[in-house]
C-alpha cells in the first residue's frame, strides 16, 4: 500500500498535473501547425513553385523493381517539417517572451515599506508624548 500511496502523492503534485496539461496542450497545438503548413502555407508555395505538391518532392534514389520498393530521399516532406518546427519554436518563443517580460514587471514593481513593528509604533509615541509636554 506504500508505493500506491508514494505514486497518489507523486501524480498530485501541481508541477505534475501541470506538466501534463502542458504535454496535452502540445501535442493538440503540433496537430494545429501541422495542418496550417500542410494545407495552408505549403500549396501556395507549391503552386508558385509549378503546382507541386511539397510532400511529393524528392530524389529518387533506387527504381522500384519487382522485389522492392523504390529508395526516395523525401526532402519535401523534411521542409514540411521544418516549417513545422519554426512555427512552433517562433511561438514558443513569443509565449516565453511575454512570460518573462510579464516576470519582469512584476518583479520591478517597488516594494511597499515594511509596516513599523510594536517597539517602532510605541517609540513614536513616547516620542511624541515628550514633545507634546
Amino acid at each position: 500500500m506504500g508505493m500506491m500511496s508514494e505514486f497518489k502523492d507523486f501524480a498530485m503534485k501541481g508541477n505534475v498535473i501541470d506538466m501534463a496539461v502542458g504535454i496535452v496542450i502540445g501535442g493538440a497545438f503540433g496537430k494545429v501547425v501541422t495542418s496550417f503548413v500542410n494545407d495552408i502555407i505549403m500549396p501556395p508555395i507549391g503552386m508558385l513553385i509549378g503546382g507541386v505538391d511539397f510532400s511529393d518532392l524528392g530524389v529518387v534514389l533506387q527504381e522500384a523493381t519487382a522485389d522492392s520498393d523504390a529508395v526516395t530521399l523525401s526532402w519535401g516532406n523534411w521542409v514540411q517539417t521544418l516549417v513545422n518546427f519554426l512555427i512552433i519554436a517562433f511561438s514558443i518563443f513569443m509565449v516565453v517572451k511575454a512570460m518573462n517580460s510579464a516576470k519582469k514587471k512584476e518583479e520591478e514593481k517597488p516594494a511597499a515599506p515594511p509596516e513599523p513593528s510594536k517597539e517602532e509604533v510605541l517609540l513614536t509615541e513616547i516620542r511624541d508624548a515628550l514633545r507634546n509636554k
